[in-house]
């Protein structure tokens, strides 16, 4: 179920998302809505995988099962 989410923002960045809506041809709030949500499954992604990571034992688990080091198309987050 969708709930309604109210924020404010400075206009420099209404702007900014005004812009970058405008050049994918999207309606402002639509693409704010899009990009807040991106942003929040992130963030909770992160968090997720730091919790599970300092779990004892899984990071060694981890590393023993698909090695140390990440590979060379990584990115840092």
């Amino acid at each position: 179920m969708a709930r309604e989410l109210r924020i404010e923002i400075d206009d420099e960045l209404y702007e900014q998302l005004a812009r970058e809506a405008g050049e994918l041809h999207e309606d402002p709030t639509v693409y704010a809505g899009r990009v807040l949500a991106h942003q929040l499954d992130r963030a909770r992604f992160l968090e997720g995988s730091a919790q599970f990571l300092s779990t004892p034992g899984i990071r060694e688990e981890f590393a023993a099962r698909f090695g140390p080091e990440p590979g060379p198309s990584v990115t840092a987050a």
